[in-house]
């Protein structure tokens, strides 16, 4: 027989009853102490239903209608109380629970005291001051929502966007709960500052922080200090959206605005398109009826100010009789003028005599001969000092032209190229050489090289004469008036 086999056999019904009916006679009425958790307020049907925590479990906790409507005292978020009630179940989830028939204060909750200190420390240091927050942008390019991308807030803002003035968004993805919650947002609010705006990703013009409701244990990743500095240090406007408008968190102090849900920051972050539009055409309107009154009243002003003004005829009339009366005695005061001039002229001729302006002439005409004279001696001298020097550089080059030399019986030597040969050394058996003589030129051939001391050779040491041709042939030529240099 299998293990187990003989034992009774429950239904799922059956067995949650029976644990039910196990708790409840096993405890029966129990006082408990403990921080209320996720209290939203009554249900719609009257009751309550939140939980009961410590720092190490927590307990679902349900006060019925008629018990709340008897409360002294109403439970609220945060608050440690002490209840007495029944432990018993909940079969529809498997859950077991506490019914409250009365509740109590027992001071502030650990949580609550815990963020009072906090919100304490951050206000001293004007993080949550007035003066500090910035307007929000009127109509931004690109919003930037720092949320979880699989829940239904992120669906909600876009349907918002949508609805409203369709936006560029782009999202940060962070997990809104858990230990990681808060360094995640932290990051992403600092990277969304850090980017430039000049690569492949825009920085945004505003920023929206969502999440959805929940207890105040999931929300606490949004009261740590880490995202309130990160959110105080932006320098981009910050939308808060987290939770439900009953919801307070210590980021909805710090940021630049605080929304009540995360749908109404969609609408806080862009303006409503259709009212764009109904606004602009408004005036676009006044704007026209505006400058159709402006355009108006120049108008009559105009007419009213022309209606004040002379004709033109009167306004030329006397400038014109002061001109033909001018013009008629224009003519008699030429002749008048004429005739003085003449009368003058005929005076004063009179009395001129050529003799003071020959004898100006003739002043000028001794001083242009004494500078002529002048002139023509300095010439004289001028040239006469220039052909001296002439002459003394002409007698300078002859003494310093090689032909001097030659005169004196030396020897101009010369290669094929024309250039002057001054040492043996330079030559090599076969080359053409060139000699001027003081009477003529005289082409040669090299037929040997000998190096050595140029002191005369005694007569032993002198060879004896070839019995054939000279080592050198020689052309007269024709001496010419070329001049070179021996030097």
């Amino acid at each position: 027989m299998p293990l187990g086999a003989n034992v009774a056999e429950y239904t799922v019904s059956e067995l949650s009853g029976a644990i039910k009916r196990a708790l409840e006679e096993g405890f029966g009425f129990v006082r408990l102490r403990g921080e209320v958790s996720g209290f939203r307020g009554p249900h719609a049907s009257g009751h309550c239903y939140f939980g009961l925590k410590d720092d190490r479990a927590k307990i679902d906790a349900v006060i019925w209608k008629g018990v709340y409507q008897r409360l002294k005292v109403k439970p609220q978020e945060g608050l440690e109380v002490v209840v007495q009630g029944r432990v018993t179940s909940y079969p529809g989830s498997s859950k077991y629970q506490i019914v409250i028939e009365s509740l109590e204060p027992a001071g502030l909750g650990a949580l609550m005291a815990l963020l009072e200190e906090r919100k304490r420390k951050l206000a001293a240091e004007g993080l949550f001051d007035e003066q500090r927050k910035r307007a929000l942008p009127f109509l931004p390019r690109l919003v930037g929502i720092v949320t979880s991308p699989t829940g239904a807030v992120i669906r909600d803002m876009l349907h918002g966007f949508n609805e409203r003035f369709p936006s560029r968004v782009i999202v940060w993805p962070v997990r809104v709960q858990g230990d990681t919650c808060a360094a995640e947002v932290a990051a992403a609010i600092a990277g969304f500052n850090a980017l430039s705006g000049a690569g492949a990703v825009l920085r945004p013009d505003v920023l929206i922080v969502a999440r959805g409701g929940g207890s105040l244990e999931d929300l606490m990743g949004f009261n740590e200090e880490i995202v309130v500095r990160a959110v105080a240090a932006s320098t981009i406007p910050v939308i808060s959206a987290v939770g439900h408008e009953t919801d307070w968190t210590l980021i909805d102090l710090v940021a630049d605005a605080r929304a009540p849900t995360p749908t109404k920051a969609a609408e806080w972050a862009v303006p409503k398109f259709s009212e764009l539009a109904q606004n602009s055409e408004k005036l676009g309107l006044r704007l026209s009826t505006a400058a159709r009154r402006a355009l108006e009243h120049a108008r009559t002003h105009l007419k009213a100010a022309a209606r004040g003004l002379p004709r033109l005829q009167d306004i030329v009339a006397l400038p014109r009789q002061r001109f033909d009366a001018c013009e008629k005695r224009l003519g008699r005061a030429l002749l008048a003028n004429t005739r003085a001039h003449h009368t003058r002229h005929v005076r004063i001729s009179s009395q001129l005599r050529p003799n003071a302006i020959l004898q100006r002439i003739a002043h000028a005409n001794e001083r242009l001969s004494a500078l002529e004279n002048r002139g023509l001696q300095a010439l004289a001298n001028r040239v006469a000092t220039q052909r001296r020097r002439l002459d003394g550089h002409a007698k300078l080059l002859s003494s310093l032209s090689y032909q001097s030399v030659v005169q004196r019986g030396f020897v101009l030597v010369r290669d094929s190229e024309g250039r002057t040969v001054r040492q043996a050394a330079s030559l090599h058996p076969g080359d053409r050489l060139e000699l001027e003589f003081q009477d003529g030129r005289v082409d040669a051939e090299t037929r040997a090289v000998r190096l050595g001391s140029s002191t005369p050779p005694t007569e032993e040491q002198k060879p004896a004469e070839p019995s054939g041709p000279s080592p050198f042939r020689r052309t007269r030529r024709k001496t010419g008036n070329d001049q070179g240099s021996l030097f």
